[in-house]
């Protein structure tokens, strides 16, 4: 049994082809893909599944914790395979999300460790950074 399978199992989902094809194409494919582009990817190999199935099974991976939806886009959710905090950053030319290693601390200030701030208790702190990613400005260049 590999991981992917061991993974969905500990979850309490049963194995499907349909939900082993979304995780491997998420942890595969790291530009934090909405659900159609992965619905456009995964009907080359099952061209029966439907839409709905893809949204479906998102739905419960995040329900479960083991995908994280995020919301940089304001078209469309996009979906992370890293469910460990870190920032993200989205190109406006490519429109490709990717993960940024910056310390989020630098450009927040510690919100962290603080218990309050102006009075409300902070859970998460989530940092969105857009512009023109590497490989575009590469290519303007």
């Amino acid at each position: 049994m590999n991981k992917l399978q061991t993974d969905i199992l500990e979850k309490g989902f049963k194995v499907t082809p349909q939900r082993l094809a979304i995780l491997k194409y998420l942890k595969e494919n790291r530009v934090h893909p909405t659900a159609e582009k992965i619905y456009s990817e995964i009907t080359k190999e099952y061209p029966a599944i439907s839409l709905t199935t893809v949204y479906k099974t998102l739905a419960s991976f995040v329900e479960v914790g083991m995908v994280k939806e995020l919301d940089i886009d304001p078209h469309k959710m996009r979906f992370d395979i890293c469910t460990e905090d870190h920032n993200h950053f989205h190109c406006r030319v490519c429109d490709n999300v990717y993960d940024v290693d910056c310390d989020g601390s630098t450009i927040t200030g510690d919100l962290h460790s603080s218990t309050k701030i102006e009075g409300h208790k902070v859970d998460t702190v989530d940092i969105h950074l857009k512009g023109v990613c590497r490989y575009c400005e590469a290519v303007s260049s």
